[in-house]
């Protein structure tokens, strides 16, 4: 789905009203906890595969996770939702503990592990991009939301998805076909 392709406000049935904010700071909570995850997830990936094509791709890809991260928090506080810190702890906890699965190696990287990650950060692109296709509807009636910087950060995720799946089919055909040397 395109940024063009959101549902408006105002389109067959939807109802415009006032945004319920204690349920809307619970979702943005929740996403900013995701968001939280999926950067370090991305740093770190990128670090472990420094000097690979997927290291040089995953890169400017965790740059703009980090800067998405930061565009979520800037949404919140025009919204006037707090970040509730101990959701953020628990993000970072669930990450740093899903660094410690098992990958068929004691000490060192698999070749699997980053097809795992890949994939893991596929679905944490994928969240983000519903968490803007859910608000981008509500900037046609709510002036703190900006439409425009909505489409942005759709798009943006939309491309993160295409890269990132790229590189994913990429690497598991390395992997599963034996082309790595490892």
């Amino acid at each position: 789905m395109s940024a063009s392709d959101v549902p408006r406000a105002g389109a067959s049935g939807t109802r415009q009203g006032r945004l319920r904010l204690d349920l809307l700071g619970i979702y943005l909570n929740d996403h900013l906890a995701g968001s939280t995850v999926g950067t370090n997830r991305a740093w770190y990936l990128a670090r472990a595969s420094r000097g690979t094509s997927v290291g040089e791709a995953l890169g400017p890809i965790a740059r703009e996770i980090a800067q998405d991260r930061r565009s979520l928090l800037d949404i919140m506080a025009r919204l006037g939702v707090p970040a509730r810190q101990y959701k953020v702890w628990a993000g970072r906890a669930a990450e740093l503990a899903g660094r410690f699965k098992g990958n068929g190696r004691l000490v060192r990287r698999s070749p699997l592990t980053t097809v795992v990650e890949l994939e893991f950060l596929l679905l944490g692109v994928e969240g983000k991009a519903a968490g803007w296709r859910t608000l981008r509807p509500l900037a046609e009636t709510d002036e703190r939301l900006d439409p425009l910087e909505l489409d942005e950060l759709l798009e943006r995720a939309e491309r993160q998805l295409r890269t990132l799946e790229e590189l994913r089919f990429r690497r598991s055909q390395e992997v599963f076909r034996g082309l790595l040397g490892d």
